[in-house]
């Protein structure tokens, strides 16, 4: 088989498995204070130091477009889950500030996500694991 067969088969797999456990695990989302876009940017904000971020930080791990992002932002500010004021360093950018509220939202949904997740991957092993992080985030480095 050539190298370019076996790549694509290999995207094709990663593609579909990424799709389906996403699928599935987006299930985690339905009926909770927190959408799985608000999720995505609180799992961003409260891992920064005193939990604040930057949104452009915020933006460039998002998987959607900056103006939907900016529109996300400004409803969980007015949802009381985020706080956003003038970047200090920067007066064209904008920090965020995760609330207590915010916070708590957040932890309570990451400990059912996390669980989902590690009960999905559990089909493989700890070394398995280790292996898919390796080779996911050599691809993610990698730009030829």
């Amino acid at each position: 088989m050539s190298t370019r067969r076996i790549a694509t088969d290999a995207w094709e797999s990663l593609f579909r498995a990424q799709h389906e456990i996403l699928a599935e695990l987006s299930t985690d989302f339905e009926d909770r204070d927190i959408s799985q876009g608000e999720y995505d940017v609180l799992l961003t904000v409260t891992r920064a130091p005193e939990m604040t971020a930057r949104l452009r930080d915020v933006t460039a791990r998002m998987l959607i477009s900056q103006p939907s992002v900016s529109r996300l932002v400004d409803r969980m500010v007015q949802r009381g889950l985020l706080t956003k004021c003038t970047d200090p360093e920067d007066g064209r950018g904008s920090v965020l500030t995760a609330t207590e509220a915010g916070a708590h939202a957040f932890r309570v949904l990451a400990t059912d996500h996390a669980r989902s997740i590690a009960h999905r991957m559990s089909v493989l092993s700890p070394d398995e694991l280790r292996t898919l992080h390796a080779l996911t985030s050599k691809l993610r480095s990698t730009h030829p």
